[in-house]
């Protein structure tokens, strides 16, 4: 049988038009070649929170690259260069065969290229020529981004020519997110400076973002400022006006990135290089004719269907959400999660948790012995899966190593894995797998659903935290610190439950009073550790005398108390019999120079009607007071 291929994607923001439709390419080219794909995929830096992008970022910790015959970068869509300067030094580690989209840094990477600097100066040349604008604004991406470096470059090369002065405050950096359309429209409209004739974007998004922000302040497009974008995104198509842009031939970039390696797993050389023309859509934002009308009726049933999928997601978030939020069990919100994955199309679906993912976390510092923290960084190296939909029936796995990453492997090749992080804010709990599913790529809501699975665990989680803390305090509340023994509210707590009991059912009830003698003399000669010490060894004398249903107490300071149902009068001589012999026994282990001892008194008794439980105890600690008197003192000390 011929091996599957398995391939592993590194991308981030996988519900965007450019990565959907690069991942478009790279599935159809698995699917023809009955390759496997696993695509690790993030959401860092869509939040503006720092925390959250911590455990967004995990992800990529997971791959084992001995998996994989080869890795497809597309790095360019990350945004910090620390964690992307970290993903490219395991990836040469590994000595895998690697393709990456629009990245010359690498020599050693296959470089699947679309030719931004060309296009986006094409661009630039017909808004200078055409149109003869001299005042034009520049909203570009990140500067460590190389395809947002090669388009600026572009734009500053075309103004040089041009003999245009390229004023840095008409320069504004963004991320190539919407948001950085409307922060630098604000920016240039309060900076003073003349308006700009034109304002050039570097992606899509930021260019309807800008023509919408610039509506707000009056302005028309491209009456009154010219605006274009980059990437031809289909509401780029659909805007009015439609978007003058770039056109790419994203899906052939993908498809080819993964044929690449394909076909040098199979003993097939390859070109390092792979450069794919970009072509300038010149539209209405730029006041130029649209060559290429939208078909309204083919526009209203896209858009049709978009919403209508949309509102369906929307529902099925909003229900689950409501379901979820009445599950104070993990095995409880599983089930509800379950139940509305199945309305997903879905081959198989995977909720993967780490082994400490419920772990009660302990405050402190590092030092402390008690410290624990929590997972930020890597996976636990045993994981569970008490979640996998395979054909809609939830087959769990107790325990498979984090290093194999799918809990159950693949039967068969041909299949799109995305694997993506399940984690709270930085702190990770484990990851999610949607294999064969458009739902990631084509749903609004991917990202808004895992937030609220992720919320609905650590809420689960928090219960659980709060559940041990609420045992930690009714413990500190009925047991004695010192002794390690029920306290006196612990003691009236379960004395009282016997006592009905005795009440009810006729049997006897044995209460033995237990009185210390000479801590005083231990605490005067030797300290008052020592007397602690003393008061610790004698509860331990009473709790082995403690068997069956019977319980024991530091009733105060150094007395003691032992109680029992179902009890008979011969068990006075054989408690206070076992308790002398023990005690003995402690004293020849302890070996200290003073005896530890103690006078006791021990009643059995009906319960009846006229009965209390304090009248029984005073009754016992009047004879152990009897005892305590014929002493002839209450301790003896060993000569040193």
């Amino acid at each position: 049988m011929e091996k599957t291929i398995e391939l592993a994607v590194i991308v981030a923001g996988i519900d965007e038009e450019y990565q959907n439709a690069v991942l478009d390419g790279i599935k159809k080219c698995a699917k023809r070649y009955r390759a496997n794909i696993s695509c690790f995929c993030s959401f860092s830096g869509v939040l503006s929170n720092k925390k959250f992008d911590v455990g967004e970022y995990n992800i990529f910790s997971l791959i084992n690259y001995k998996k994989f015959d080869g890795m497809i970068l597309m790095t360019n869509t990350i945004s910090d260069p620390v964690e992307k300067a970290k993903i490219i030094a395991k990836v040469k580690d590994s000595g895998l065969p690697v393709t990456v989209l629009d990245c010359d840094e690498y020599p050693e990477f296959y470089n699947i290229k679309i030719d931004n600097y060309k296009a986006m100066k094409s661009l630039v040349d017909h808004i200078l020529d055409e149109h003869k604008l001299t005042l034009v604004n520049y909203i570009s991406g990140p500067a460590a981004n190389p395809e947002a470096t090669a388009r600026y470059e572009a734009f500053c090369a075309s103004m040089e020519e041009h003999s245009i002065l390229i004023d840095n405050d008409r320069i504004y950096m963004g991320e190539f997110r919407a948001a950085d359309g409307k922060k630098a429209v604000d920016q240039f409209i309060s900076s003073g400076m003349p308006r700009p004739q034109a304002i050039i974007c570097a992606n899509d998004a930021m260019a309807l973002a800008a023509i919408e922000e610039l509506s707000n302040y009056g302005y028309k497009v491209p009456d009154d400022i010219i605006v274009t974008g980059f990437d031809n995104t289909h509401n780029a198509r659909h805007h009015v006006p439609q978007l003058t842009t770039i056109s790419r031939p994203l899906e052939e970039a993908g498809y080819k990135a993964c044929e690449i390696l394909i076909k040098l797993s199979n003993g097939e050389e390859q070109e390092k290089e792979t450069v794919f023309e970009a072509v300038p859509v010149f539209t209405e934002s730029c006041g130029c004719k649209c060559d290429n009308p939208i078909d309204i009726n083919e526009h209203k049933t896209s858009a049709y269907k978009l919403l209508n999928k949309c509102r369906r997601d929307i529902s099925l978030l909003n229900r689950m959400t409501t379901e979820i939020a009445e599950n104070d069990t993990a095995e409880g919100n599983l089930r509800t999660v379950a139940q509305f994955i199945r309305e997903i199309k879905c081959d198989k679906f995977c909720i993967c948790l780490c082994s400490n993912w419920d772990e009660v976390i302990a405050g402190g510092t590092p030092s402390d012995p008690s410290y624990i923290t929590f997972q930020t960084h890597g996976y636990t190296s045993k994981m569970s899966a008490p979640l996998i939909l395979d054909g809609g029936i939830n087959i769990p796995v107790d325990e498979f190593k984090s290093s194999e990453m799918q809990p159950v492997p693949l039967k068969n090749g041909g299949n799109m894995s995305y694997f993506m992080p399940l984690h709270f804010r930085e702190r990770c709990l484990g990851y999610y797998i949607f294999v064969n599913s458009d739902f990631p790529t084509k749903s609004l809501l991917c990202h808004s659903l895992m937030l609220n699975i992720s919320n609905s665990i650590e809420n689960i989680r928090k219960l659980l935290h709060m559940s041990s803390m609420i045992k930690e305090l009714d413990r500190l509340y009925v047991i004695d610190p010192l002794c390690n023994i029920y306290n006196r509210n612990g003691f009236i707590r379960e004395a009282d439950e016997t006592f009905k009991n005795c009440k009810e059912s006729g049997h006897k009830m044995l209460i033995s009073f237990i009185d210390m003698d000479g801590l005083k003399l231990i605490n005067d000669n030797y300290g008052h550790k020592e007397g602690d010490f003393a008061l610790q060894c004698l509860a331990r004398v009473i709790r082995d005398c403690c068997r069956g249903d019977r319980i024991c107490a530091r009733f105060g300071g150094d007395e003691f108390i032992i109680l029992g149902e179902n009890a008979a009068d011969n068990d006075i001589d054989i408690l206070e019999s076992v308790f002398r012999v023990q005690l003995d026994n402690m004293n020849k282990v302890i070996r200290k120079p003073y005896s530890l001892d103690a006078s006791i008194g021990t009643i059995v008794t009906d319960v009846d009607a006229g009965s209390t439980l304090f009248n029984l105890i005073t009754k016992a600690d009047e004879i152990m007071y009897e005892k305590k008197k014929r002493k002839k003192t209450s301790r003896y000390l060993r000569k040193e």
